[in-house]
């Protein structure tokens, strides 16, 4: 007849995190999100994903690569994919959420007119694409109101560099019926000072948009939490 296990030997054979989702729900539920570190925050996402296991030094793994929370809510598949223990289904569960931040900052940014609304706009940007690792190019096309008709990644480049064609930003500016644009690009250094090429592009852009009537209102450059209008610098 075997002998009945002791409550220590039970204790022994469970996992060193068994009740610590549990505990960390309560934590959640009773003291408020702001209660929760950073990493408390990723590891409860990364439990829908995982539904065994433990999910912090995934979590505190990926905080570290990408520097913050906001960073991993920023990173694209290819980086996440380099996190140890991140696999695609956790993956899949991040860009998720970062899908639903991006459709609710955009919500307040479509609510009124995008000049009246300027924090609402970086706040988008940074969303969007502020903690990208490679520079990323899009346009923000404006109606006569200076209303959000729509935002589209025309180009997508190296880590320092995004080709943009002149020619194609006022093709398609005139495919929409845009009035203005906004032009927005990322730094990754997270250094948003405009670079020379930077100038040079956005002038080249202005001078083709100028026969058709169009106006270019600004170009921002986001990165790592922190923008620069090139209106606001005196550069366009």
């Amino acid at each position: 007849m075997a002998k009945p296990r002791s409550d220590k030997k039970e204790a022994a054979d469970k996992p060193h995190f068994h009740g610590h989702r549990d505990r960390l729900r309560a934590k959640l539920l009773t003291a408020g999100p702001e209660a929760l570190a950073d990493y408390e925050v990723l590891e409860f996402l990364l439990f829908s994903a995982q539904p065994r296991g433990d999910m912090k030094p995934v979590a505190k793994a990926a905080i570290a690569r990408f520097g913050s929370l906001a960073g991993v809510l920023g990173a694209d598949k290819e980086a996440l994919a380099t996190v140890p223990g991140m696999g695609e289904v956790s993956a899949a569960a991040i860009l998720a959420v970062r899908a639903a931040s991006l459709h609710l900052v955009r919500a307040r940014v479509t609510e009124r007119p995008v000049l009246a609304s300027w924090q609402a706009l970086i706040d988008y940007c940074n969303a969007a694409q502020g903690f990208s690792e490679v520079e990323e190019f899009r346009l923000l096309f404006l109606d006569r109101k200076n209303a959000l008709i729509a935002d589209e990644r025309q180009q997508r480049g190296t880590v320092d560099h995004t080709p943009v064609y002149p020619r194609e930003v006022v093709k398609r500016a005139l495919d929409l019926g845009a009035s203005a644009l906004i032009l927005l690009h990322n730094h990754p250094s997270g250094d948003t000072t405009p670079s020379r090429a930077d100038i040079d592009m956005t002038l080249a852009i202005m001078q083709a948009l100028k026969p058709v009537g169009i106006a270019l209102h600004d170009h921002v450059i986001v990165g790592r939490g922190r923008h620069a209008s090139m209106k606001n610098l005196g550069l366009i």
